[in-house]
């Protein structure tokens, strides 16, 4: 099996629709059409985008193919608990899927990628979900917040027919503080701006990559893009520059659009540079965070087409009302109810509600074919008795067939919109609703169901579906 043949099958990625203006961080007027930033809502974080992210990469991909899923990111809600388990999960992978964290770098997404080219290089016949996630917390009205950002995005590593193939790797360690977070720091830290970037930003991504077109003999113009990172839009054009690439050679780094989304950055230019690349296109994609690293993408086929495209998710955001909102919705705000308190979901019933909870697993009955949510014993249409099979959800759409606000449940945006919906498959289900505005409901309502934090109770975040309307992100 030739390096050739082995690569990126699918690809997806997920942008929230939330976002914050930068003029709203500086207590300023915000304008339409202003610079913003992609923010994770208040039930989102760096597991439900990561499952959306993976969901959309194997809209038609059979899920019993995919035998490992590696996740990076620098946000897990997780100290000791794997995130990746908790995503294989909810996207209803098989047990024996290999999961594993990447962390504790912005460069994760990378030594990701790496080792699922490694695994299938070893075992053709391996499929790897790479996942990159992140929902940084930087400090309130700090420089770094405004640069920042949040998303997801994902591949599907494999061997055939990729779509494209990563090669030509250059890596490059260096040790030094720039931008990190402790064991006991909420936010994200940063040294002076100048300092991070000529010592270690452009230092390091500059040396990969002039190291990446020695090895190769070539020069920037003989690649058709660059996927660069960047921790800001003036350093980000100025090592552009210094390499020697053209501006219409550069993936455009969305700030002002999405922000620097951490570990998730890179991989989410490496997507929107792929929608637009030709066939026999190649890239040069340099990864930044404690040292650099940069490597050449070639476009081999133009077969796949993605479920929703980044410019999809660009033109599909909402402002948040005010910054407090945004303070509110990460729950740096001082209030009333405290949303950690309390034992939260008992491990014992999550363990025995994690298919219904988490995989949003239904059973039909083999008999009738009647879908029932939750599981049951007995069939209510023909009264068969435990003789059932799994069916998941997640991926159908439905209709609302009823609707009410709850005025009491702790949420950043009361009140809290549930209901009963009817999934394309006859089940029926009670859940919340996402992203979802009050003068849109009416009983028929088109839904598709996203993976979101309900609450934070037990200091430890709890999951499930909701359901959001199509017609709210454009498709009906």
């Amino acid at each position: 099996m030739t390096d050739n043949s082995i690569g990126i099958l699918a690809y997806g990625c997920y942008i929230p629709p939330t976002r914050l203006p930068l003029a709203a961080i500086r207590g300023g007027m915000v304008k339409d059409g202003g610079p913003q930033k992609a923010v994770a809502n208040f039930d989102e974080d760096a597991i439900t985008m990561a499952v959306t992210a993976g969901a959309d990469c194997l809209h038609d991909i059979q899920r019993e193919l995919v035998t490992g899923l590696y996740l990076a990111t620098t946000s897990s809600p997780f100290r000791e608990k794997q995130a990746a388990a908790f995503v294989a999960k909810a996207l209803d992978l098989p047990q024996h899927t290999e999961t594993i964290d990447f962390s504790g770098t912005l460069r994760a997404a990378g030594a990701a990628l790496q080792a699922a080219i490694n695994a299938v290089r070893s075992d053709p016949k391996r499929q790897i979900l790479v996942l990159a996630s992140d929902a940084r917390l930087p400090a309130p009205r700090s420089p770094l917040e405004a640069n920042s950002g949040d998303a997801a995005a994902a591949f599907l590593i494999g061997a055939g027919s990729p779509v494209a193939t990563l090669q030509d790797r250059v890596v490059r360690a260096d040790e030094l503080y720039d931008v990190w977070r402790g064991e006991h720091d909420e936010y994200v830290r940063s040294w002076e701006d100048r300092f991070n970037v000529i010592h270690g930003y452009t230092a390091n991504v500059q040396a990969v990559c002039e190291a990446l077109l020695d090895t190769l003999s070539e020069e920037p113009g003989s690649f058709a893009g660059a996927v660069l990172y960047g921790p800001d839009a003036r350093s980000h054009g100025g090592l552009a520059r210094k390499l020697g690439f053209r501006p219409e050679q550069v993936q455009d780094p969305w700030f002002g659009k999405v922000g620097n989304c951490g570990a998730a950055f890179g991989p989410l230019m490496l997507v929107a540079a792929l929608e637009t690349a030709a066939l026999g296109d190649r890239l040069l994609v340099a990864l930044y965070g404690d040292g650099a690293e940069a490597m050449t993408c070639t476009v081999v086929s133009s077969q796949f087409r993605p479920k929703r495209t980044t410019d999809w998710y660009l033109q599909r955001g909402r402002a948040l009302r005010s910054y407090d909102a945004y303070l509110d919705a990460r729950h740096l705000s001082s209030t009333e109810h405290d949303p950690r308190g309390g034992d939260g979901v008992p491990a014992t019933v999550h363990f025995r509600e994690r298919d219904a909870d988490i995989s949003f697993q239904a059973q039909r009955c083999r008999r009738c074919g009647t879908v029932h949510f939750p599981a049951c014993r007995v069939c209510y249409h023909c009264f068969a008795k435990d003789d059932f099979e799994p069916e998941r959800l997640s991926d159908r759409q439905g209709r609302v067939l009823s609707y009410s606000f709850d005025y009491f449940f702790p949420s950043t945006e009361p009140p809290v919109i549930v209901g009963v919906c009817e999934v394309d498959n006859g089940a029926r289900v009670y859940v919340q609703m996402a992203d979802a505005r009050m003068d849109q409901l009416r009983c028929d309502l088109p839904v598709e169901f996203v993976f979101r934090k309900i609450h934070d109770a037990g200091n430890k975040p709890n999951y499930f579906w909701k359901s959001r309307p199509l017609e709210s992100v454009g498709e009906v």
